[in-house]
């Protein structure tokens, strides 16, 4: 025990000096801005005037821009306040859409094919023959090529212990391969019991893949661990190591999603990481509440894809075509389900405020939303009051006990206007609420790894 102490100690300060390094750099970099802005000032003033011009055409260049109003009003105000400095900044941070694509290989399409792309169709039509109100928001993502299912059986979980349990007991009957990516993976009671399942289908040759954060694991996942995976026979991907893009300031751009495949028939997702207070091995914040949901049938093939995408963007290989980790049999569900993903490498399209538009929109009776997290854009506050003036039971959860002070106050910053147009606000009394969801009307609902912000 005082052994398995001190080698977390010696992560935990070897990871913190990790983070220092970058934080130091960053430093460097604003500094050396500074100094030149200053010396250009002193010593060339045409250089001086011209970067000032440059900055006040880039300020208006921002604006002319597709990107969201609150990313724009920063760069444009630092430019116009610091216009060389703020200028400089820009240049080396913002970067354009191709250059935050990291060293992601995004040419790679997404797994696909004509029959998905055929039957999505189809039940397209099916379920604007059902709930044509909702046709709509499925059209919406299909134009971006998440496919509509059916065939599927959905489970919710309330609670992460619930998930894990029977996430474990899936793997533990794994018979072709296990897939995982998630943005916090922690050596705990929780990682030990998942560890011991993969290391023991790893032994009876299943394909075991791993991909996590680095930012989000780095004081809680160690090196000896990765090793221990990699020896076992599991794959592991590092998702945008810390310290490898800080002089463009990509160490910003984390990999936030949750997905587990197994088999090609069943895949998870929700707002629980690998940590032992996900699971309520260990209480932070006060009781930690998170929920999940597991696809059954072939609704799982749109995470599996989504996996297989990351895997070979990150330049890994699979065992296998792509087929060979579809879904192998067809389940009675009734409804249908449409997995989908969002984030930098598709900036600035916007698919899951595009959606929470769309839904908000739709819904006639009731839209209930729990979200850790609470800072939007205008338009969605909009449209939420938009919908509460028009009689729709509009309810926001959000944490009673929350795990940052200011993302607590920037929340609290929009419950006047949300109040004064009917919008219920709850607190999660017993702790910190860190589910992301989504229902209206019991008929549609969301249930993932987006956090409203």
């Amino acid at each position: 025990m005082k052994q398995a102490r001190k080698q977390l100690r010696e992560h935990r300060i070897s990871a913190a000096l990790r983070i220092l390094l970058v934080v130091v750099l960053l430093a460097l970099n604003i500094a050396a801005v500074v100094l030149l802005t200053a010396f250009l000032r002193t010593n060339s003033a045409v250089i001086f005037l011209v970067l000032q011009a440059a900055g006040v055409i880039a300020a208006i260049n921002i604006q002319s821009k597709s990107d969201s109003a609150s990313y724009k009003l920063v760069w444009t105000l630092l430019i116009v306040s610091l216009p060389v400095a703020g200028l400089i900044l820009y240049l080396l941070w913002s970067g354009s859409i191709q250059d935050k694509r990291l060293t992601l290989q995004t040419g790679i399409p997404a797994p696909d094919s004509a029959i998905d792309r055929g039957r999505s169709q189809d039940n397209l039509e099916r379920l604007g023959t059902a709930m044509p109100h909702w046709k709509r928001t499925a059209a919406l993502l299909g134009q971006r090529n998440f496919r509509l299912f059916r065939s599927t059986d959905v489970t919710y979980f309330p609670g992460g212990r619930e998930f894990f349990e029977e996430v474990i007991a899936r793997m533990e009957k794994a018979e072709r391969f296990i897939f995982m990516e998630f943005f916090i993976l922690a050596e705990g009671k929780l990682w030990d019991q998942i560890m011991a399942a993969l290391e023991s289908k790893a032994r009876q040759g299943v394909e075991i893949k791993v991909i996590f954060d680095d930012f989000g694991s780095i004081t809680r996942m160690s090196g000896d661990m990765i090793s221990r995976m990699k020896n076992a026979g599991i794959e592991v991907a590092v998702f945008n190591p810390v310290h490898q893009y800080v002089n463009r300031l990509y160490f910003n751009y984390r990999d936030h999603r949750k997905i587990i495949a197994v088999d090609g028939q069943y895949a998870y997702t929700g707002g629980v990481n690998v940590a032992d207070e996900y699971a309520g091995y260990i209480r932070r914040f006060g009781e930690w509440k998170d929920c999940g949901i597991l696809l059954d049938g072939m609704g799982a093939w749109g995470l599996t894809a989504r996996f297989i995408h990351m895997w070979e963007m990150l330049g890994n290989k699979l065992h296998n075509e792509h087929d060979y980790y579809r879904p192998y049999e067809e389940m009675r569900g009734s409804g249908w389900c449409q997995p989908f993903s969002d984030g930098p490498v598709n900036n600035p399209d916007n698919p899951a405020e595009d959606v929470f538009l769309q839904c908000i929109h739709n819904a006639h009776d009731y839209i209930w939303l729990t979200t850790p997290y609470f800072a939007v854009e205008d338009g969605v506050v909009r449209a939420l009051c938009m919908a509460a003036d028009s009689g729709v039971d509009v309810r926001l959860m959000l944490p009673g006990i929350p795990d940052h002070k200011y993302t607590d106050i920037v929340a609290g910053s929009y419950y006047e206007t949300l109040l004064s147009h009917g919008v219920n606000i709850y607190r999660f009394k017993p702790g910190f609420l860190h589910a992301k969801s989504f229902v209206a009307d019991g008929e549609v609902a969301m249930v993932g790894t987006i956090n409203m912000d």
